[in-house]
């Protein structure tokens, strides 16, 4: 009867080592209260401490967010630059408060795309994080799952061409140590908000064998019982990574 209420944290003994989340519907939220897009990637912002709370409650260890993607430079000017604002805005507001709760901040990403100020920002964020136990959080943004399996196939052809590497020692560990995710577990866990069914270019390679959660809440109403439901979803799939279930 304990699974029944949504606010219970979840049962110990199965909680997934790594969640990423695919952070959707911000523009649909502000559209339906008549706001402007903006309005709607700034209330995401709580939902982002929402998530955070709600994971190291629940005892994770790592959280993943997909915050901005290659792709999302290609909308209007106003929202990429009201986007870059609050990416900053956040890393300034948030750095003292997730140092305090044990957060380690990681950024990853093509970050010589964000403008210095921002990206300075970012990086005291992260600076000043170093070394929280309780929880690693990794900010994706201006990322592309696509770009960096193509940097990865091409520093891997590098190594090879100055006779580094031999082509026949190419496996998929040595792969997923040439991704920008290199010495980070799998997702076990893809939670995808605002009821859309699809990855969005988001950690291609790292997602092979994660299971998924769409909801169909909008990112700026999610909230750390939303975080749960999804983990007591989880812990009841039977996990099988293409082998045959005997269950």
């Amino acid at each position: 009867m304990e699974d029944e209420n949504p606010s219970l944290p979840v049962r110990d003994g199965s909680v997934p080592r790594h969640v990423a989340i695919i952070m959707d519907g911000n523009g649909r939220w502000a559209a339906e209260r008549g706001l402007p897009r903006y309005a709607g990637h700034y209330e995401g912002m709580r939902s982002v401490r929402e998530a955070v709370e709600g994971a190291i409650d629940a005892g994770l260890e790592i959280l993943t967010l997909f915050a901005f993607s290659t792709e999302n430079w290609a909308r209007p000017e106003d929202e990429v630059l009201a986007l870059m604002a609050l990416l900053k805005v956040y890393s300034e507001k948030e750095r003292e408060e997730l140092r305090q709760k044990g957060v380690e901040v990681h950024v990853l990403g093509d970050l010589t795309r964000i403008d210095d100020s921002t990206r300075e920002a970012v990086e005291l964020m992260k600076s000043r994080t170093q070394g929280g136990s309780k929880l690693r959080m990794n900010l994706m943004v201006s990322y592309s799952g696509r770009s960096d399996i193509i940097e990865a196939a091409r520093e891997l052809a590098r190594r090879v061409g100055r006779g580094d590497l031999d082509p026949e020692e190419i496996d998929a560990p040595a792969f997923a140590e040439t991704l920008s995710t290199r010495g980070l577990p799998d997702p076990d866990l893809l939670i995808r908000t605002s009821g859309e069914f699809r990855i969005s270019n988001f950690m291609l390679w790292e997602l092979a064998y994660a299971e998924i959660h769409v909801t169909p809440v909008l990112w700026p109403d999610f909230t750390r019982d939303d975080l749960f439901q999804a983990l007591r979803e989880f812990q009841l799939r039977n996990r099988r990574f293409g082998r045959i279930s005997f269950c």
